[in-house]
């Protein structure tokens, strides 16, 4: 309900659309209060910006702990509510105190951290039953009898299904007063033994009762307790990640492990994908180069300039206050293929230049000056096209943005680097290299000399 009351005025100023609430589904003590936004041009205000506001109203909330996700782009289900990790051990009271010593480094060592929340709360009641096996045996009493006893007068025990006309009805069996909802009532049941005689259930069980946790989590085939570490927008996933990884390296024991979950887990995991996909688009593009080329050292020589170029697009996303994302790697990854192509303009001339009988500098020098002009012209058609991304706005525009600085930073000033590099590159490679025409003259040379000497014979 208190939640609700701050959102209340964000639906009456059109920004939010609707309100629902879900108490208790999975666990009596939480609740899900939904509040889907207006469309984007339907509102002045950020999802980012409707968050910030609403948690410094909902950490004011006395006795709670309150956890915004927001969606994302991505489908990442719990994107955007920060890092999620588990625990795991051996016994749930180890992890639990693990978990509490760890909580409170991570808000010493990491200042940012709004709050550290861990899911194991012992409020959940529970009443124990523990049999006394040898009054039990002493007795002659049956524990399914007593188990059964116990389903009717708590809940109701399903005895049979009837079948009438090709429909099953159940036959319950439960108390004539209602489900008892009262140890003590429980205390007074009797139960018959083996002769048929009754014993009072109270001297057959000790009733025990206990705060307990309503749910106990599992992670990798271990018992696990799930933290929650929630951080402002605006701060770089993956350097908290690497912040958290380092700090569970020096305060976990051995025996307790620690498993990135969510977003978090979803950041490493493509974070390997797109630097697999970095290495294999590198390695095809070397390979189709080579082919073409029928050199491996020409193709060497474009490759040369990827590195800088890379580096030019980091360059140019730190000018631009963008961060190593999804997006912004897709970008690097288009980015190889964009770049090697002022490269492969340049020696591909060179090496028509070197067929005609050039030296390595005359080719170099004539490439450069005749080359110069196409090099410019398709960087620029490149570079202002991507400006639409940069400038955009709308849903969206944070992805495209992040794509267009890499192309606009990166290939831009990688020319420059290409300009200077793949001179200087050629300059060192290609005298170790012979002309292409030299095969096809060893070949004409091959062919004279088969000829003389079958004239001869």
């Amino acid at each position: 309900a208190k939640i609700e009351e701050i959102l209340y005025p964000y639906q009456k100023a059109g920004i939010v659309q609707d309100i629902y609430t879900t108490v208790g589904r999975f666990d009596k003590n939480r609740s899900f209060t939904i509040a889907t936004l207006k469309h984007w041009d339907e509102r002045t205000i950020s999802q980012q910006q409707i968050e910030e506001e609403i948690n410094k109203k909902l950490v004011q909330i006395p006795g709670s702990l309150v956890t915004i996700r927001r969606g994302n782009s991505l489908g990442i289900r719990g994107a955007g509510s920060g890092i999620s990790i588990a625990l795991t051990g051996n016994d749930y009271a180890d992890i639990l105190q693990v978990a509490l010593k760890f909580k409170a480094e991570l808000q010493k060592r990491i200042p940012i951290i709004d709050d550290v929340q861990i899911s194991f709360d012992t409020s959940q009641p529970e009443l124990s039953f523990n049999i006394d096996r040898n009054r039990v045996n002493d007795l002659d009493v049956s524990l399914n009898s007593i188990s059964q006893t116990l389903r009717v007068m708590v809940d109701r025990y399903d005895v049979a299904d009837l079948n009438i006309d090709d429909e099953a009805v159940p036959i319950m069996l439960g108390s004539i007063q209602g489900a008892a909802d009262d140890p003590g009532d429980l205390l007074n049941i009797f139960i018959l033994n083996r002769n048929r005689e009754l014993v009072p259930l109270t001297t057959l069980v000790d009733i025990k009762e206990a705060g307990v946790a309503a749910q106990l989590d599992r992670h990798a085939q271990r018992r696990a307790i799930e933290m929650n570490i929630t951080f402002p927008p605006g701060n770089s996933l993956g350097d908290l990640i690497q912040q958290v990884r380092s700090i569970a390296n020096e305060v976990l024991p051995l025996d307790t492990g620690i498993l990135f979950r969510g977003e978090a887990a979803t950041f490493d995991e493509n974070n390997y994908e797109v630097a697999m996909t970095f290495l294999i688009a590198l390695l095809v593009i070397f390979l189709v180069l080579a082919a073409q080329f029928e050199s491996v050292g020409s193709a060497s020589i474009v490759i040369f300039t990827v590195p800088f170029g890379l580096a030019a697009a980091a360059f140019a996303l730190s000018i631009s206050n963008q961060t190593l994302n999804v997006y912004s790697q897709i970008g690097f990854v288009m980015l190889i293929g964009l770049m090697t192509k002022n490269a492969i303009l340049l020696v591909e001339f060179m090496d028509q230049l070197r067929d005609e009988g050039r030296s390595v500098n005359d080719a170099i020098m004539e490439g450069i000056k005749v080359r110069l002009r196409p090099v410019t012209m398709t960087v620029l058609s490149t570079v202002l096209g991507s400006l639409p991304l940069i400038l955009s706005k709308g849903p969206g525009a944070e992805a495209r943005s992040a794509i267009g600085w890499v192309v606009f930073g990166g290939l831009g000033l990688s020319s420059l680097f290409t300009l200077y590099l793949t001179p200087l590159g050629y300059l060192l490679i290609a005298p170790w290299m012979n002309p292409r025409s030299h095969a096809e003259r060893q070949l004409e040379l091959e062919l004279q000399k088969a000829e003389r000497k079958g004239a001869f014979q």
